[in-house]
């Protein structure tokens, strides 16, 4: 029953017209930042990052939550138009997704998505729904030494299983955490790291280092291999509605990638495109249309959006009762948080109920906000392919400048900025991971917080932070998921060894 009320309350928050109106808006940026190949929902986020500032701390989260889950809807419209992912968690979308569209289903393809991304969402907010105060109480038994223990074990694990190799991921973060140590220290208020420039004594502003490493380099990309403005089809409204045969083989699909999201979604790594691939790998084992799949499924469609959508919505949990982000966009929610003062973590449903239950409820308005945007303006976002890419940098570019200024009035931020998207676009061809490099920067800073409370409180004693029980189990299972990783290469390498061998044998 507290969670009933708790929801109950968090719609009262949620209809307010302010709120109304950054979840109206963010989930119309989502889908227009995901429609675009090369921007995504994290680019977007970051942009519309200082643009939030000015707003109640509830209104800001709402709209960059509704960036997030708008964003997972409208990358995999250009997977089914064009064979071209808006975001990685739409890669497994194009297996059937566009041969779909081949066949001249693309409407009711599009239309099934969007329904099912809708259950998917309202299914995985009433399990968050009902865990949210568990994990609240849980929290309360959380001190210094297992804040220190959840964000640096959660960085570690994030870092080995998100892909690429270890340096590719650990040198980002190392630089992130640097990064964040720039500036005068909280509690001595002494100069990091500075090099006599006054400027810097501020530390570097975050929505500069995100916009440039997420927005204007992934633009900087874009520009660089701009191609030919893409031939999409024409979709008329009416054309959308799907077959009764394709209604009833997207139920069984929607539920069980509702269910294997959510639990992805509370998990660390990219918890949205994993979903995707594990849901289509089920629904290849039991959809009725199995032997259709790859060659333009329903199941294939409809099973793997319900689970990036459901996870995309289940990572919120981890963000908002721990204060642990697992991917970037989730990060930039934590960031805004911290930006309005307001602490993450197993308190805030107690402290802050208003943005706690606000927010989920909001992504209950949200997302039948984005099934009525979707489907009636769906001729909108597929005229936004073929914006030419010369003109999409340019316009991002102006809003980055001048939404980056405005935060704090520093032309060094301006700097900043400039240096990040060329730090962003150098990684991304050299194949280092960007998210890393961005929690590390957020979380740095906390992780070192909580490091000193915990030498205050136990008078330097190291093995405070290993003693508690919590804290204990959190290492634990750290090393735990890293032997499991390394184990898993090994094996991996092992059998494609002997495959090697049984090749040069036939």
């Amino acid at each position: 029953m507290e969670a009933f009320y708790g929801l109950l309350h968090g719609f009262q928050v949620a209809i307010f017209p302010e709120n109304l109106l950054a979840a109206l808006i963010g989930a119309a940026l989502g889908t227009a930042v995901g429609v675009l190949p090369g921007l995504g929902p994290l680019g977007g986020a970051a942009l519309i990052l200082p643009f939030t500032y000015a707003m109640s701390p509830t209104a800001a989260i709402i709209m960059i939550a509704g960036i997030y889950y708008g964003g997972m809807y409208g990358g995999s419209t250009t997977s089914v138009l064009l064979n071209v992912p808006g975001e990685t968690a739409s890669v497994v979308t194009t297996l059937d997704g566009y041969p779909l569209a081949q066949k001249g289903r693309a409407g009711p393809t599009l239309f099934i998505m969007a329904v099912g991304s809708a259950i998917a969402a309202f299914i995985s907010l009433i399990l968050v729904t009902l865990w949210s105060p568990w994990l609240a109480r849980f929290g309360l038994n959380f001190g210094p030494a297992e804040f220190f223990a959840v964000m640096t074990c959660g960085l570690i694990v994030l870092s080995r299983v998100s892909g690429g190799n270890l340096v590719s991921n650990l040198f980002p973060l190392m630089i992130g955490i640097a990064a964040g140590t720039i500036g005068q220290e909280a509690v001595s208020s002494v100069a990091r790291f500075t090099f006599g420039y006054f400027p810097l004594i501020a530390g570097l502003e975050l929505t500069a280092i995100a916009i440039g490493l997420f927005g204007i380099a992934e633009i900087l990309r874009l520009i660089e291999n701009p191609g030919s403005t893409p031939r999409v089809m024409s979709i008329r409204v009416r054309d959308m509605l799907p077959s009764r045969e394709e209604w009833r083989r997207s139920w069984g699909p929607w539920g069980r990638g509702s269910i294997i999201g959510f639990i992805f979604g509370l998990l660390p790594g990219p918890s949205a495109a994993l979903s995707s691939y594990a849901s289509y790998q089920v629904e290849k084992k039991v959809a009725k249309g199995r032997d259709e799949m790859g060659k333009g499924a329903i199941e294939g469609v409809a099973g793997p959006e319900a689970a990036n959508n459901a996870a995309a919505t289940a990572g919120m949990i981890p963000v908002l009762s721990l204060g642990l982000p697992f991917s970037a966009t989730l990060a930039l929610i934590l960031a805004a948080l911290m930006i309005h003062g307001i602490q993450p973590g197993p308190l805030l449903p107690t402290q802050h109920p208003d943005i706690f239950w606000g927010v989920v409820a909001s992504m209950f308005v949200g997302n039948i906000m984005l099934l009525v945007l979707n489907i009636p303006m769906i001729g909108i976002w597929v005229s936004m392919l073929r914006v030419p890419s010369w003109l999409l940098g340019a316009f991002v570019l102006v809003i980055a400048t001048v939404g980056t200024y405005s935060v704090r009035h520093n032309i060094v931020d301006v700097y900043v900025l400039a240096g990040a998207a060329g730090v962003g676009y150098l990684f991304h061809k050299f194949g280092f991971s960007l998210a890393p490099l961005i929690l590390g920067f957020i979380l740095g800073p906390e992780i070192e917080k909580h490091l000193r409370q915990g030498l205050f409180l136990s008078r330097g004693d190291l093995s405070y932070f290993v003693e508690r029980p919590i804290a204990a189990w959190l290492w634990g299972i750290t090393i735990a998921v890293l032997i499991g990783v390394l184990i898993l290469r090994f094996v991996r390498r092992d059998m494609s060894r002997k495959f090697e061998a049984l090749e040069l044998e036939d």
